[in-house]
């Protein structure tokens, strides 16, 4: 029996080099966004904590956070309004 490929659905409406936030972040920064973007994150801003860009990621109701040197966190502590 022969399985049938599903088509990719890419749920985005932009791609994210086109969000306002994307031009904020560091190298370092849209590297690892890239790789959270394949497991369905998506950057919902940039906030500047204590000098430094700290970009956050949402999905699915989680969210994950990404420090100025590239840094991964998906477990932050942190308060969405």
């Amino acid at each position: 029996m022969q399985s049938q490929k599903q088509p990719i659905i890419d749920r985005r409406g932009e791609p994210p080099e086109q969000s306002v936030w994307w031009s904020k972040l560091s190298l370092a920064q849209k590297f690892s966004a890239s790789s959270l973007g394949k497991f369905g994150y998506e950057l919902a801003f940039v906030r500047n904590e204590n000098g430094k860009s700290l970009a956050v990621l949402l999905c699915n109701g989680g969210v994950a956070v990404i420090s100025e040197d590239g840094e991964i966190n998906t477990s932050p502590d942190i308060t969405i309004r």
